[in-house]
C-alpha cells in the first residue's frame, strides 16, 4: 500500500551524491518510498550516520551519569550483545540496586511516601511548561504515583529483566499491594499527563506477575485520545498521544527483547500509517525513531513508515557534532541521549536480544551490587 507524504524536501546535496530531506519542511504531496526502491548506497547511508551517532557518543559514554548511561548501554547490548557495553550494564544494576534498598530500608512507611512523593511534587511548582504543569495538576491528587510509578516499578522490573530481584524482594511487593494501579492508569488526567510512563508500568506490573491493568489502561487511553479529536490537541498533547502509543510496543517487547505481533496492536500500526504526515509534521526527533522502531519490533522492516522515519530523523543530524541536536539547537550529550540512541536503533537495526540476563550472560552477573540476588527457580 502507498501512502501519501506532505513533505516538501529541502533538497541539499552531500558526499557522494545523496540527498536528504530537511526534517519538519514545509508540505508538498510526494509518495512514500519503499526500501527496494532506494539506491544501496542510501540504505547504507543509513548505517553510516549511525556509527557517526556512535562515535560521538561512546568515547564519552562513561562520562554521562548513571541512568543515561545504563539507558545507552543496555539498549545497544540488546541490539548488538557486544561486551563493551557490560559496564555500563553494572553501572545500571547498581543505580537499580541503590534505588530498592534506599525503599526497603529507608524509605517505605505511609509517611515517608507521602513526605517523599510530595517533595518530588513539588518539583513541579513553578514550571511553566505545558508537560509539568500538567503532570502536577493530575498527581497532586494522588501523589503517591511518584514513589509507587516513577521510582519503585521501574527498578523492579529492570531486576526481573536481569534474572534478580532485592533481597527484600517480599516487602517491596507488600508496598505495591497497598495501591489499586487501575486508579492511575484509567484516570484521564493522568493518561494527559504521563502517557508514555503508565504504558509502561502496567506492563512491569504485569511482567512481576502483580496486578494486570494492561487492557484497563488501554481502553482508557483509547477514550483519554480519540483519534477523531486529533486536531483539536496541542503538539505537547499530539506527542504525548504519539509517545504513549510506542511505548504501549516498547513495554510489551520487554524494552527490545522480544518481537512484536503488529496483529496484536493493529490499531497502533494503522493509526501510523493512516497519520504518517501529521507525524512528521508534529513530532519532535525522538517520537519519530520510537514510531520507527514500533515497525523495526514487528518485523516490518520494509514498511515506508520506516523509510519515512528514517530519513526525517538522517536529516536532522548535524554532522559536524555527530549527532541530533534537541529542537532548541542544543548539542548536549547527557539531554540528548535518549533520542540519539533511539535515532542508532533505528537507522542500523538489529534485532531483539533477551539480554543480560544471569543465565546466559552470566559473566556480567559475577558480581552483583548489594542488595540484589538472583531469582529463585520457578
Amino acid at each position: 500500500m502507498k501512502f501519501g507524504l506532505k513533505y516538501i524536501a529541502s533538497v541539499i546535496a552531500i558526499s557522494g551524491g545523496l540527498f536528504a530531506y530537511a526534517a519538519h519542511a514545509e508540505l508538498a504531496s510526494t509518495k512514500l518510498e519503499t526500501p527496494s526502491q532506494v539506491i544501496a548506497s542510501q540504505v547504507v547511508s543509513f548505517k553510516q550516520d549511525a556509527q557517526l551517532i556512535r562515535d560521538t557518543y561512546e568515547p564519552q559514554l562513561y562520562t554521562l551519569p548513571a541512568f543515561k548511561m545504563g539507558h545507552y548501554g543496555l539498549r545497544m547490548y540488546r541490539q548488538t550483545l557486544d561486551p563493551k557495553y557490560q559496564s555500563a550494564i553494572w553501572a545500571d544494576m547498581a543505580r537499580v540496586a541503590s534505588k530498592l534498598n534506599t525503599v526497603a530500608y529507608e524509605m517505605n512507611t505511609p509517611e515517608q511516601i507521602a513526605t517523599y512523593s510530595q517533595k518530588r511534587l513539588d518539583e513541579y511548582v513553578g514550571d511553566k511548561d505545558e508537560r509539568s504543569q500538567r503532570r502536577y495538576a493530575a498527581t497532586k491528587k494522588m501523589p503517591e504515583y511518584i514513589y509507587l510509578g516513577v521510582g519503585l516499578l521501574g527498578s523492579m522490573a529492570r531486576a526481573n529483566e536481569y534474572g534478580l530481584q532485592h533481597k527484600e524482594d517480599h516487602k517491596l511487593r507488600e508496598i505495591i499491594r497497598r495501591y489499586d494501579f487501575k486508579k492511575y492508569a484509567t484516570d484521564t488526567e493522568m493518561i494527559h499527563a504521563w502517557a508514555a510512563q503508565l504504558a509502561n508500568q502496567v506492563y512491569w506490573l504485569r511482567q512481576l506477575g502483580e496486578q494486570d491493568v494492561v487492557d484497563d489502561f488501554i481502553v482508557a487511553f483509547k477514550q483519554a485520545y480519540p483519534d477523531s479529536l486529533d486536531g483539536t490537541l496541542t503538539d505537547q498533547q499530539y506527542m504525548n498521544k504519539i509517545y504513549g502509543m510506542t511505548h504501549i510496543i516498547f513495554a510489551a517487547s520487554e524494552y527490545y527483547q522480544h518481537p512484536i505481533n503488529e496483529s496484536d496492536f493493529q490499531w497502533i500500526y494503522d493509526y501510523y500509517r493512516k497519520n504518517v504526515d501529521t507525524i512528521l509534521k508534529r513530532s519532535k526527533e525522538d517520537v519519530l525513531a520510537e514510531v520507527g522502531i514500533n515497525f523495526l519490533l514487528a518485523g516490518q522492516d520494509d514498511d515506508p513508515v520506516v523509510l519515512a522515519m528514517r530519513k526525517a530523523i538522517q536529516s536532522s543530524i548535524n554532522k559536524e557534532k555527530g549527532m541530533v541536536p534537541s529542537v532548541d539547537g542544543d548539542f548536549g550529550l547527557v539531554h540528548g541521549e535518549h533520542r540519539n540512541v533511539l535515532a542508532i536503533m533505528l537507522l542500523d537495526w538489529q534485532q531483539p536480544h533477551v539480554a543480560p540476563t544471569v543465565n546466559n550472560q552470566p559473566k556480567i552477573f559475577s558480581s552483583v551490587p548489594y542488595g540484589l540476588i538472583v531469582k529463585p527457580m520457578e
